[in-house]
């Protein structure tokens, strides 16, 4: 009886072959350095101040200034002022931009937790082609795909607030020794 060749194992696409392991020696990443007590201390005391400022501004106004991702947007102004994230740019151009996408699916789909999943990943995608990214706002637009706040006013009050965060960050930036912006557009 003649012998069958064995069978071949088909070859597997480079793209698809497991990646060869870490060198043992590579170093692994550390944790960032302590920050200068006047950094650390201007940076905090900047994030509080300009959060206390949209409570007042909101409370004079009788609408919230506050929402939670602003209160992110001015933890990255202050705290991390030369990171593209931080940047007027992405600061407003990222909160407006969510936003109206926020609004766009509510309009499709109306309110509810469905809609504002897709609308907190939609953003993200409008934000990079828009080369404005600030990924605190992904949950602006879930705050507005679940709440469906009226349009003008939020929009009017959320640019607003972004731009007290920008004249923060600008008050902040000599007390802690950083330049901010390191763009504006």
């Amino acid at each position: 009886m003649p012998a069958t060749p064995a069978a071949k194992a088909p070859e597997v696409p480079e793209a698809l072959r497991p990646s060869a392991a870490p060198a043992a020696s590579a170093p692994r990443p550390r944790p960032p350095a302590r920050p200068r007590p006047r950094v650390l201390l201007g940076a905090t005391a900047a994030a509080v101040a300009v959060l206390l400022l949209l409570v007042a501004v909101g409370t004079l106004l009788r609408q919230p200034l506050l929402i939670p991702p602003l209160a992110a947007s001015a933890a990255l102004v202050a705290g991390a002022p030369d990171l593209p994230l931080s940047q007027p740019r992405s600061v407003v151009g990222g909160q407006l931009l969510s936003a109206l996408t926020g609004f766009a699916v509510l309009a499709a789909a109306g309110p509810g937790p469905w809609g504002a999943a897709v609308a907190g990943g939609l953003a993200l995608g409008v934000m990079a082609l828009a080369r404005a990214p600030h990924s605190p706002v992904a949950a602006t637009a879930v705050v507005v795909a679940l709440q469906a706040p009226p349009f003008w006013s939020f929009l009017g009050f959320l640019a607003l607030a972004c731009l007290l965060l920008v004249a923060a960050g600008l008050a902040a930036a000599p007390a802690t020794g950083r330049t901010y912006p390191a763009y504006w557009i």
